[in-house]
């Protein structure tokens, strides 16, 4: 992943473009009924079950659009909450709030869901020493909200980006004519260019997995649409001579019986690209 500093770099980018695409030149409605100096007070309100996420960035939205805005915050991230639960109060002025709310919402919702999935998923794989990852299956422009939500959620991030890890899939593969071909170019690459990226090789049967080891120098294997015994064999054969990962439409409902196989990891997309926005709404007090 990206270092932290890069990420915040990344959230503030997402709340200035978000303020830029929704206020425009103004919050016309806002702006025609309501009194400049006017103060006003609000009150997250959960309408769903699940895991809260997001509240630490609605503190950052807040202080972009008023910096004497002051919240309550009584539910953390990553807190269990129920229909009927408030997570934070708000006091700001009038049109600060207004202005601020639907960005919040958009990405408090996003986020829980998020989160709330990613947590069912730690849950499941409890007790096996797996660990559950995102992948670049996100919503494009607000990729660091949706990742740092898994977070939230007790997951743990893949690579953020093309730039941040080399990862050789089916095609990378096939274009570089095999896998001994696309590692033995990836090492050259990585040492003209002076970089230090970890290496992560997928793999479409034992043929294959046999051929990244031979090269040596990989960080991780994608074990990739495997099945259950076929995961079993590879990662007793690679051993502890990398990290394992196995991925391909892996579901809650299959994802233990892939721990049980002795992965590392396991990979979903689903934990962002297959959640139902979890109901919340800020309402004026």
């Amino acid at each position: 992943m990206i270092s932290a500093a890069q990420f915040e770099k990344e959230i503030e980018l997402i709340i200035s473009n978000a303020i830029r695409e929704d206020v425009g030149d103004g919050d016309h409605s806002s702006l025609a009924c309501i009194p400049a100096e006017a103060q006003g007070k609000a009150k997250l309100l959960v309408k769903d079950n699940g895991i809260l996420a997001g509240v630490d960035f609605a503190k950052k939205v807040f202080a972009y659009v008023d910096a004497e805005a002051k919240l309550d915050i009584k539910i953390k991230d990553g807190e269990k909450v129920k229909k009927g639960d408030i997570a934070f109060y708000v006091e700001a002025s009038s049109q600060s709030i207004l202005k601020a709310e639907r960005l919040i919402l958009n990405a408090m919702q996003r986020m829980s869901a998020i989160a709330t999935k990613t947590k069912e998923f730690v849950d499941k794989l409890e007790g096996t020493g797996t660990k559950i990852l995102d992948t670049r299956k996100t919503t494009p422009g607000i990729r660091a909200l949706e990742k740092w939500a898994v977070k939230i959620g007790g997951g743990e991030n893949h690579r953020f980006a093309l730039y941040d890890m080399i990862m050789l899939k089916d095609n990378h593969i096939d274009f570089a004519g095999g896998i001994a071909k696309a590692i033995q170019k990836t090492k050259r690459y990585l040492e003209t260019n002076n970089l230090d990226l970890k290496i992560i090789v997928e793999a479409r049967d034992m043929q294959e997995i046999e051929e990244i080891l031979n090269e040596g120098g990989v960080y991780r294997i994608l074990i990739d649409n495997f099945n259950y015994d076929e995961t079993k064999k590879a990662v007793n054969f690679i051993s502890n001579q990398c990290l394992t990962e196995s991925s391909g439409g892996i579901t809650l409902e299959t994802a233990r019986k892939y721990a049980e196989c002795g992965v590392d990891y396991i990979s979903s997309g689903a934990l962002t690209h297959s959640v139902y926005n979890m109901d919340l709404s800020l309402k004026a007090m």
